[in-house]
């Protein structure tokens, strides 16, 4: 996901990038005493095979959409940042414990000291990004396609500290981190497709 956003990102820098060089043309090609555009050469015939020429760059096409909310926009921005925030501390604080309970199928090891200690940590992690996520999953204005998937992870996330708390079985803490990780591919597109990142 971050991979296509920065190639999106790349693409943008080239669009900006050729527009600029447009614009420096035209200013280079001006009369400096009249702040007018020098004339071109004179239009001649246009040959039949010829490409129609391109819109001007600060022009919509006449099938786009009406101007983006810029209510929204900010909503989904903030929102989106604040989820990967959430994101990023409950994977850092869970992952111990994952790797220590890997391995066991469904029997989980709870009074091995490593296992102990990073429960503690991991629970108490995930109780903070659920918080987190559900906080930004209610930003006013933030469309249903990014909202939902956020506060079903945060939902997700407390059942994962509650079945951490009550020492459950690999297969329930397995389920559950994967059905997190749909939650969370699917926050972050509904992201990418609203100009967000997660």
């Amino acid at each position: 996901m971050r991979t296509s956003l920065l190639c999106g990102r790349a693409l943008t820098a080239a669009v900006l990038a050729s527009g600029l060089a447009l614009g420096a043309s035209q200013v280079a090609a001006a009369d400096p005493d009249s702040q007018t555009v020098a004339p071109g050469p004179a239009p001649g015939p246009i040959p039949a095979n010829a490409a129609p020429a391109a819109p001007p760059l600060d022009v919509p096409p006449p099938d786009a959409g009406p101007p983006p909310d810029q209510g929204a926009y900010e909503a989904v921005l903030t929102a989106c940042k604040q989820f990967g925030v959430a994101l990023d501390y409950a994977a850092n604080n869970y992952e111990d414990f994952a790797y220590n309970t890997a391995g066991g199928g469904n029997s989980v090891n709870y009074q091995d000291p490593n296992v102990a200690n990073s429960n503690v940590i991991g629970r108490t992690a995930l109780r903070e990004a659920a918080s987190t996520a559900l906080d930004a999953a209610n930003t006013p204005g933030l469309p249903g396609d990014i909202a939902d998937p956020m506060r079903s992870w945060s939902f997700r996330a407390a059942k994962l500290l509650i079945i951490m708390g009550v020492r459950g079985g690999g297969d329930s803490l397995n389920q559950t981190a994967s059905d997190m990780n749909t939650d969370a591919k699917n926050a972050q597109m509904g992201c990418a497709l609203n100009g967000g990142r997660a």
